[in-house]
């Protein structure tokens, strides 16, 4: 049985994601309903989002809407993570140059996390949240991150990995993904053709700089049928926007003083 508490937490953080993707006010009927919650939980949880200030409720409506305390909680994020911006620089880099969906990733615990995503400007294109999470072995981006590690860690990952897949169809092995990564560690980067996404290929390399201690991968991703007519101009223009990267020093990290 599910802890009370875990479970609380997950449809709080859940409700507060719902908004990201309504981006306008919902009752609490509206938001029971498409959440698949009872609504005598959701009513308590909501009233206990707007008594800790993240959400606004108008009694003339019955509707409710984030407040700024939410966006609050984040705003300071990117600023500490990417530091002086060399990272989106070299994101904004390769859209430009390309046009296709292109993202940076870090290794979160066994999974590969969409760090900063910038969609395609195609007509076919794949979507990706920004901060989606997937195995990192179901990803060319996560074969990069994974090739910085050993290889009894790289085993360990592999395994844990393949429980978090679902479908076992996607699992994969140890020595698969060991002959990858000798291939990435030769080219200096990684080329993926129907994964994750059947239909779509992804081009990765690991940037010279980290994001807080860890390693980064600059990746762009779309149809595969796009990759093949412009692969070597998509491989320069990702190489091209990491040669500009630079490992950020810590003084490029803003610093707030208190008086």
């Amino acid at each position: 049985m599910a802890n009370p508490q875990v479970k609380s937490a997950t449809r709080a953080i859940e409700i507060l994601e719902y908004f990201k993707l309504a981006q306008q006010p919902r009752s609490m009927s509206q938001m029971a309903s498409d959440l698949g919650y009872p609504q005598s939980s959701t009513t308590v949880m909501l009233k206990t989002l707007v008594n800790l200030g993240y959400l606004n409720f108008d009694r003339s409506t019955r509707d409710y809407f984030p407040t700024p305390k939410l966006t609050a909680l984040g705003d300071w994020i990117p600023r500490v993570m990417f530091g002086s911006g060399q990272m989106i620089d070299a994101l904004n880099d390769l859209h430009a140059a390309t046009g296709e969906g292109v993202f940076l990733g870090t290794k979160n615990d066994i999974y590969l996390q969409y760090t900063r995503t910038k969609e395609s400007i195609h007509a076919l294109r794949f979507h990706i949240d920004e901060g989606f999470m997937r195995p990192v072995t179901l990803s060319a981006a996560g074969w990069v991150l994974l090739s910085t590690l050993p290889e009894d860690k790289i085993d360990n990952i592999v395994r844990r990995a393949n429980i978090a897949t679902p479908n076992p169809a996607e699992r994969t092995n140890t020595k698969t993904i060991l002959a990858r990564i000798a291939e990435i560690r030769k080219n200096g980067y990684a080329y993926a053709e129907d994964v994750p996404l059947e239909g779509g290929s992804t081009l990765a390399l690991r940037l010279p700089a980290e994001l807080q201690g860890q390693p980064v991968a600059l990746a762009l991703g779309g149809v595969t049928d796009r990759f093949k007519k412009n692969f070597a101009e998509y491989k320069r223009a990702l190489f091209a926007a990491a040669e500009a990267v630079k490992q950020d020093n810590e003084f490029d990290l803003p610093v707030r003083i208190s008086l």
